[in-house]
């Protein structure tokens, strides 16, 4: 595997998953897909979770069929997760309904109220896709999406938190560090919640990823 393919294509499936967050959005990221995404970036994509539905986005932008400003619903991303292709509109029951609603409503964005979510009956069915899950559900109250769009940032927050402190204790690869520098917007993003801590983590995530360059 080339290191600089790699560091490409884990780049722009950051962009893919962060566009909601990119001043410009489809606009901003577009061109980069169809500038930078060459043969090998696509056979690289295509072995990646997810990776399949930005080769579709890619296709649909060169032939023409999507505007460069815009993007076939089917596969947008939602919350920096993508909706996974075999995963239909998600239907709860209303005790379902009710656990959620309790849990959304009452949820406090640290490390106890996640632990709290998490042990939810209607989260630990859907066992690792759990966040797909939920969000295609939400679909049908949509006046609950702000509440979960918190807990779905505390969640990215602590995971980033434990992933980032794993690979500084443990720095084993080159694609470890490609894979840093593709996510970077992402610490960025989510690191600085965890104040003096996190902004100290994050420079070391720099230090780590600088010797690609």
């Amino acid at each position: 595997m080339n290191a600089k393919t790699s560091t490409i294509a884990l780049k722009l499936l950051n962009l893919y998953r962060q566009e909601h967050v990119i001043v410009g959005g489809w606009t901003t990221v577009n061109p980069i897909f169809v500038n930078e995404a060459t043969d090998d970036v696509i056979k690289e994509l295509r072995d990646m979770p997810t990776g399949k539905l930005l080769v579709r986005h890619i296709e649909n932008l060169r032939s023409g069929k999507t505007p460069m400003d815009s993007i076939d619903p089917e596969l947008l991303p939602y919350g920096g997760m993508m909706i996974a292709e075999d995963i239909a509109t998600i239907k709860l029951t209303a005790n379902q309904w009710q656990e959620l609603e309790d849990a959304l409503n009452s949820f406090t964005p640290d490390q106890m109220g996640l632990e709290r979510f998490m042990k939810l009956d209607v989260v630990r069915e859907f066992g690792e896709e759990w966040q797909n899950a939920i969000r295609s559900a939400l679909n049908a109250r949509p006046q609950l999406l702000d509440r979960w769009n918190i807990v779905n940032q505390t969640y990215n927050a602590y995971r980033l938190w434990d992933t980032a402190n794993e690979i500084i204790a443990n720095p084993i690869s080159e694609r470890s560090r490609a894979q840093v520098q593709a996510d970077m917007p992402e610490y960025e993003t989510y690191l600085p919640m965890f104040g003096d801590a996190g902004t100290e983590l994050l420079t070391k995530l720099r230090t780590f990823v600088s010797s690609l360059n």
